[in-house]
């Protein structure tokens, strides 16, 4: 795999998520694109690359927010090594799976952020953030098959490329 292209990627994925997403939000929740390229990667390929897109889109989407630093790449880097470790149990394709890892991977990250967040003493509004997780997992299901379609085929073109 080429690290510029996906580079690229999730540059991509980034600026779809910070200038046009923000007018889809819905009470200021928005699908998270970044997550949806972790996971479709770690799915298509494994641990090491779903760590390494983790990490790295975990490491934009922190400079990009300017919140806590590292909470987004912790999070995304365990996300997508628990996507990764169910590669070689999805059938790349059918499209059910990933969107079923796409939901249970939107929980996990978020539980992983709040997690961080609670244990560095900040205070978490359960409720509101139980909310939130369920809105941005309606909203990443949707998406789901579309990501997924495109990172496998950027993967795809770089196989054969």
């Amino acid at each position: 795999m080429k690290p510029v292209v996906w580079g690229l990627l999730l540059a991509a994925a980034l600026i779809v998520q910070a200038s046009f997403l923000p007018l889809l939000a819905v009470n200021g929740v928005r699908p998270d694109l970044l997550l949806l390229v972790v996971v479709s990667a770690g799915l298509l390929f494994g641990r090491e690359q779903g760590v390494g897109m983790g990490f790295f889109a975990g490491l934009l989407q922190d400079l990009a927010a300017g919140n806590i630093f590292g909470v987004c790449v912790l999070s995304k880097t365990a996300t997508g090594y628990m996507a990764g470790l169910m590669e070689r149990n999805v059938f790349k394709e059918r499209f059910l799976l990933p969107v079923l890892a796409v939901a249970v991977a939107t929980v996990f990250n978020n539980a992983v952020m709040l997690t961080v967040v609670f244990v560095l003493g900040f205070e978490v509004e359960l409720p509101a953030a139980l909310t939130n997780t369920f809105f941005v997992m309606g909203y990443n299901t949707v998406l789901a098959i579309p990501v997924y379609r495109l990172v496998s085929k950027v993967a795809g073109s770089e196989m054969t490329g």
